[in-house]
C-alpha cells in the first residue's frame, strides 16, 4: 500500500508541476492595463464605471494564481479607484446641472 501512496503523490507532484508551468500571468496584466486605462478614463464616468468594474473583475480572477497575485491585487485597487474617482464626478456633474 505504500508503494501506490508514493506512486500516486509522484503523479500529484508530477501534474502540479505541469499546472505550475502552463500558468502564465496574462490575466494579471490584462487586468493591471485595464486598471490603468480605467483611472485614466475615469472622468468620464461611465467609461470609468465600466472599465473599473472590469479592473476589479479581472483582479479577482486572476488573485488566485500565485504567478499574477501582485499585478491582480493591484489591478483590484486601480479598479476600485476609478471607481471612486468617476463617481466623484458623475456627482459634481450633477450638482453643476
Amino acid at each position: 500500500m505504500s508503494t501506490e501512496n508514493t506512486v500516486a503523490d509522484r503523479l500529484v507532484d508530477d501534474a502540479r508541476k505541469k499546472t505550475a508551468k502552463q500558468e502564465s500571468p496574462t490575466l494579471g496584466k490584462a487586468g493591471l492595463i485595464v486598471g490603468i486605462i480605467a483611472v485614466i478614463a475615469s472622468p468620464v464616468s461611465i467609461a470609468g464605471w465600466i472599465l473599473g468594474l472590469a479592473a476589479l473583475v479581472l483582479g479577482a480572477v486572476s488573485v488566485r494564481r500565485p504567478m499574477s497575485a501582485k499585478q491582480a491585487q493591484i489591478a483590484m485597487v486601480l479598479g476600485f479607484a476609478a471607481l471612486v474617482v468617476a463617481t466623484f464626478f458623475f456627482t459634481r456633474n450633477l450638482a453643476g446641472m
